[in-house]
């Protein structure tokens, strides 16, 4: 159970990135996989390339996280407790 729960988890960090990578190409997959799924993090990468304001790009980034997850707080946290454990 515990390995169909992580695999859960870690396609909904590929869908996730999938759709930030289409809504801006400027993201390599490296930039997110640095991210850890922290999505202030992932907000001050598209500042950075597209100069987005903050308050925007927090609304669309937790919908695009709430969309692929039942649970987006919980998705979410396990994404990042995964990515820490194997340390990408």
């Amino acid at each position: 159970m515990e390995a169909a729960n992580s695999d859960t988890v870690k396609g909904k960090w590929t869908e996730i990135k999938g759709e930030l990578q289409s809504k801006w190409g400027k993201l390599t997959s490296d930039d997110l996989e640095r991210t850890k799924g922290n999505v202030t993090a992932i907000a001050g990468l598209i500042r950075q390339h597209y100069g987005e304001f903050k308050e925007d790009l927090s609304e669309t980034l937790h919908g695009m996280f709430n969309k692929n997850a039942d649970n987006a707080a919980d998705k979410v946290e396990d994404v990042k407790l995964k990515m820490q454990d194997k340390k990408v």
